[in-house]
């Protein structure tokens, strides 16, 4: 997989993370894989599995230069929820491409990373492969 195939969502989310929260705990793999396949289950999308390439490149954009724990970043993005039509395939009323990759049904491999950055904030990406949300397609 190459760094092209980082999914619109990652590099949308990655914009969208300007909230700042404290972080006190370590977010582990199933700490993400959780709160993404809890948010897959209720649409009747499979769940996905971790993938340490996938959270390689996940790592590599987190680098770059928010303080969050990987969950509340991943409900953050499930929060859109409300903002998607599905019958229409699209947002209303606001943003909601980060919920519609966490649900994207050809999705099965998983990588999140989480980087302190230096003037204390966190900040957190996933990539998902294959990736998702191609425009004009439903994501289950």
């Amino acid at each position: 997989m190459s760094l092209s195939k980082i999914s619109l969502a990652l590099i949308i989310c990655l914009l969208g993370l300007s909230l700042v929260h404290r972080s006190h705990a370590q977010d582990s793999k199933e700490d993400y894989l959780n709160a993404h396949n809890a948010a897959r289950a209720e649409v009747g999308v499979p769940p996905l599995t971790w993938d340490d390439t996938v959270a390689s490149y996940a790592q590599n954009y987190a680098n770059q230069p928010v303080t969050m724990k990987g969950t509340d970043a991943v409900n953050m993005w499930v929060g859109e929820k409300p903002n998607y039509d599905y019958n229409s395939n699209s947002c209303v009323g606001g943003e909601c491409l980060h919920y519609t990759q966490v649900v994207w049904r050809n999705s099965v491999r998983l990588g999140c990373a989480k980087v302190r950055c230096n003037n204390g904030g966190t900040f957190i990406g996933c990539n998902y492969d294959p990736r998702g949300n191609y425009v004009g397609e439903k994501p289950y």
